[in-house]
């Protein structure tokens, strides 16, 4: 698979089999390559701490719900954090398990994990990290056709109203380019209360919104779901962020007629000065890392989408400098934290972890708070800003397959 004769005969053969199988087109190259066994994808759940495995479409049972692997303190956790592979054995007479990161844009989608009958030098190694990063494109273009890799990140079933929010987020909760990093996490209460985020990259800017829409169940899932729609309506017709809040007020009024409110806001950067506008639709201010120390922005507040009282929305300049980092959350992390626990104290503590990571910890940390039953969605939006001087993403140098960490069995 090292070479582009051998990467079109990969992608000629997912695209000929079914899409449930995409994975076994894989498993099958690097069987024939390398000899391989056991050949595996292990997808990361909705959550991020926890993996199913997925191997042959033959040999998993979808009819009932996937069994997690927790990661926490394991091998698989520091691969998926570290973004380089991992090897075990290679002692004579022992196969050899390599574990790679399967990643898109910043995107930990899972890990490729394989037993071969040597110990891999760097041109296998090189092979296997494109192996991984092919899985990566097939597993996002089959995603469309088939339900289980859906089925393979619920570890927990969803409700309807939990289904209908987790349909309204982005299909890939991180994305890297040479401007940015950011990532989203979102736990649902044990009645969803409609929570979303959502993030789109074009040409020229980067946008974020991060919504909470009144109530729980149904009701604050039809409450997202309408407003969700008008903005990203709005923002594919090319309205700036003061018209994609009016149209999202327009919305809830039009339909609600005040009986309903949703909280958000919306963020725009400019990819080539840098420039950035917010606005802020009655949600909760946003945090900002900048040289090790944490300050609330307490910007100008509009009021949320749906009052039916005469009101008008500003986008207001933010001060973004290259090395800050946003987080942008829901009042279900504000209102929920136990009283030990300092939020800014915790942005800067995970300061040094990916933004995939750091979101992933401060919701961790309300769950836990709350042993896994939360009374109000928990939602973070992070975001590293590198400039616009930048030039090369993360992903392009991260993950050096040729510098895998061996160790012995773990």
């Amino acid at each position: 698979m090292g070479s582009s004769g051998g990467l079109d005969e990969v992608l000629a053969a997912a695209e000929a089999a079914p899409p449930a199988e995409s994975v076994e087109v894989i498993a099958s190259a690097l069987r024939e390559r390398f000899g391989a066994r056991s050949v595996s994808f292990l997808i990361t759940d909705h959550t991020g701490i926890a993996l199913v495995r997925l191997e042959a479409a033959a040999d998993i049972d979808t009819d009932r719900p996937a069994d997690p692997i927790e990661v926490s303190g394991t091998i698989y956790d520091e691969v998926i954090r570290t973004q380089q592979p991992h090897l075990d054995g290679g002692a004579e007479g022992i196969w050899t398990r390599v574990i790679a990161p399967v990643t898109n844009r910043g995107d930990a989608i899972g890990l490729l994990e394989l037993f071969i009958p040597h110990y891999p030098g760097p041109q296998t190694m090189r092979d296997i990290s494109h192996s991984a990063h092919t899985l990566a494109y097939i597993v996002i273009a089959n995603r469309p056709f088939t339900d289980l890799y859906q089925w393979g990140r619920r570890t927990a079933p969803l409700g309807l109203a939990a289904e209908i929010q987790h349909r309204l987020l982005p299909t890939s909760l991180a994305c890297e380019a040479a401007q940015f990093a950011l990532a989203g996490a979102l736990e649902p209460a044990e009645f969803a209360g409609g929570d979303t985020f959502d993030y789109v990259i074009d040409r020229d800017h980067l946008q974020l919104s991060v919504t909470d829409a009144m109530g729980h169940d149904i009701q604050a899932a039809l409450f997202a779901t309408l407003v969700v729609s008008a903005l990203r309506g709005a923002r594919r017709q090319g309205a700036d962020l003061a018209e994609q809040a009016r149209r999202a007020d327009r919305a809830m009024t039009d339909q609600h007629h005040g009986n309903g409110y949703v909280t958000g806001q919306l963020l725009r950067i400019n990819l080539k000065d840098g420039t950035t506008d917010l606005v802020n639709a009655g949600h909760p201010w946003p945090l900002r890392l900048r040289d090790g120390n944490v300050d609330q922005l307490t910007l100008a507040v509009d009021m949320p989408f749906g009052f039916a009282v005469p009101h008008t929305y500003t986008a207001q300049r933010l001060d973004l400098r290259a090395g800050d980092r946003l987080v942008m959350l829901t009042d279900g992390i504000l209102e929920n934290s136990p009283a030990h626990l300092d939020l800014p104290a915790l942005v800067q503590d995970t300061q040094h972890l990916h933004p995939r990571e750091a979101a992933q910890t401060l919701v961790g940390h309300i769950v836990k708070a709350h042993n896994g039953i939360l009374p109000d969605d928990a939602t973070v939006m992070c975001l590293d800003w590198h400039g616009i001087h930048r030039t090369h993403r993360d992903a392009d140098h991260g993950a050096d397959l040729t510098q895998a960490s061996p160790s012995h069995s773990r």
